[in-house]
């Protein structure tokens, strides 16, 4: 999967916004001010750090070895690092970046929850 389709389907979601907080190489994508995404612009193959929940995330680290890893730079219990050289499907990753919004969604403030389900 290439940056342009994953960019797209992330910012696709609703109350998402896209920056550079960390600097050039590194896209971070949030809904309603919260980390959901990150994708490192500078490696081959792209990687994405995801939210996970932990117990979830330890089976998947299981299952896909070379795919899946404690999440770089983050809490590794709660982030994973997908690398995204063909061997997961679209499908599975597309699923994990719901999964992380809807996690990162969960734990937003009942104001903020009410603002996102506002926004067109």
């Amino acid at each position: 999967m290439n940056i342009e389709t994953y960019r797209n389907y992330c910012i696709s979601k609703k109350g998402v916004t896209e920056g550079l907080p960390f600097g050039p190489d590194t896209l971070v994508f949030k809904v309603m001010g919260k980390m959901f995404a990150l994708a490192s612009l500078d490696e081959v193959p792209l990687r994405v750090n995801l939210k996970c929940d932990p117990e979830r995330a330890i089976e998947l680290r299981e299952q896909h070895e070379e795919n899946i890893l404690p999440g770089y730079h983050m809490n590794k219990k709660l982030w994973n690092t997908l690398v995204l050289d063909g061997r997961l499907n679209k499908e599975m990753i597309f699923e994990l970046t719901d999964h992380s919004y809807d996690l990162v969604v969960a734990g937003l403030a009942t104001k903020q929850k009410k603002e996102l389900e506002n926004l067109e």
